[in-house]
């Protein structure tokens, strides 16, 4: 049977990355993730509002564009995996649990402010950690397409391919 461990955040960035590089020149940058949520209070009827923060890590190229655009305040999107651990405290001896998320996407989100541009609405750019290549097979014999005047007419021609979500 298969598992799956894997987490989405929508938050803003606490604070701009740590980025440091291994031994190995692997970069990762690390950076804290604030989520909300409101709720009224049975009693008292005033909204609550709950704040999460949660720390996420980035490796390689991901590690290199989160230290680039992600600022302190950014909202972004993340996709990941969690990764459970734990650290003995220095000071009391005492053994304490970690939960990072791994990151495996990240989305700016909001403006493009600080990226070169205007303050244009909409989205920033995604990127994602690059999937193992895959194997090659032998090409195969595709088909020319169809040209442009055979095709019906819908009305949505003119229209860009990228869907802002």
């Amino acid at each position: 049977m298969a598992s799956v461990n894997k987490v989405i955040l929508v938050g803003n960035c606490g604070r701009d990355p740590e980025i440091r590089y291994l031994p190995s020149g692997q970069a990762v940058a690390n950076v804290s993730v604030a989520t909300s949520s409101r709720r009224k209070d049975k009693n008292s009827g005033e909204t609550i509002e709950d704040t999460q923060w949660h720390r996420v890590t980035f490796y390689d190229r991901l590690a290199e564009i989160a230290g680039e655009y992600v600022k302190k305040g950014r909202p972004i999107y993340v996709e990941g995996r969690l990764k459970y651990g734990t650290y003995v405290d220095k000071t009391t001896g005492v053994e304490k649990n970690t939960v990072d998320i791994i990151a495996t996407e990240l989305q700016l989100l909001g403006g493009r402010e600080g990226m070169g541009g205007g303050d244009e609405g909409g989205g920033g750019g995604g990127y994602s950690r690059p999937a193992p290549a895959p194997r090659q097979a032998p090409p195969a014999a595709r088909p020319a397409p169809a040209p442009a005047a055979a095709r019906p007419a819908s009305g949505f021609d003119d229209m860009d391919d990228d869907i802002p979500f």
